[in-house]
């Protein structure tokens, strides 16, 4: 599919692994590349007072020249960051199960959510996988598996990076009329908090992005429907990226 490096960002509290079930879909002569975000993986926790730019400048390193850059919820504020700031690191955007431009409400719920977390870690990380999975088939032991990784979190990092995401999409929305690479912005059709509606707006604010909702689908895109977003990754490079 991509001669250059295809470059893949995760979410809040997660990790690389989560893109495991995207990356065995791969071709095998794709350059594949799954970051850790700062305060995520291995990394060092992140401060108090990180910032979107901070996340994104932790990660613009390991993101060579020309890469086709893909985020995932937290990850695609950071790849948006990246394509208005650094565009030579950047051939391609995708942006999956991205948030933006909130409303009052989708902000107060986001920070209600925030607040949780600080007062209940462990409950909130069962509220998220219900959120995330209920209803949707998947096996018992992916559920699980992202439980874990979502419970080995530093939770004061954790919170430091929750805050980012919750209010980071108001920060990056006038830059997005300046994204100058083509985009993609794809959502699962019953995803309660990366909606249908946010992938709409990201499409409209980006001069050159479409926008693809995945029928039935709910937040875990990389992992609950990976063959769906696969294939809208290599039809969008391949068509617009002429590779």
């Amino acid at each position: 599919m991509a001669r250059s490096p295809l470059v893949l960002l995760h979410g809040v509290g997660l990790d690389s692994t989560m893109w495991e079930p995207v990356t065995a879909l791969l071709e095998d002569d794709v350059d594949v590349r799954a970051l850790d975000l700062p305060g995520h993986g291995r990394r060092e926790p992140a401060p108090d007072g990180v910032t979107l730019a901070d996340l994104a400048a932790g990660v613009a390193g390991e993101v060579p020249p020309g890469s086709h850059l893909v985020g995932f919820s937290l990850g695609a504020l950071v790849a948006q960051h990246l394509a208005r700031h650094r565009p030579d690191l950047v051939a391609t955007l995708t942006s999956v199960s991205s948030v933006c431009r909130r409303t009052e409400a989708e902000r107060a719920a986001v920070l209600a959510r925030l607040d949780s977390a600080a007062a209940d870690f462990p409950g909130s990380v069962a509220a998220s996988l219900q959120r995330w999975y209920d209803g949707t088939g998947t096996a018992p032991e992916v559920v699980r598996r992202t439980e874990a990784t979502l419970l080995a979190n530093d939770v004061p990092s954790y919170l430091n990076c929750y805050r980012v995401f919750a209010t980071a999409d108001a920060e990056i929305a006038p830059e997005l009329p300046r994204i100058a690479v083509p985009s993609l912005a794809v959502t699962g059709e019953l995803d309660p908090g990366s909606t249908p509606g946010m992938t709409h707006r990201l499409a409209d604010a980006i001069p050159d992005c479409r926008a693809v909702v995945v029928p039935g689908a709910r937040h875990m895109l990389p992992v609950q429907r990976p063959q769906d977003l696969v294939t809208c990754l290599t039809t969008f490079i391949g068509e617009r990226a002429h590779v």
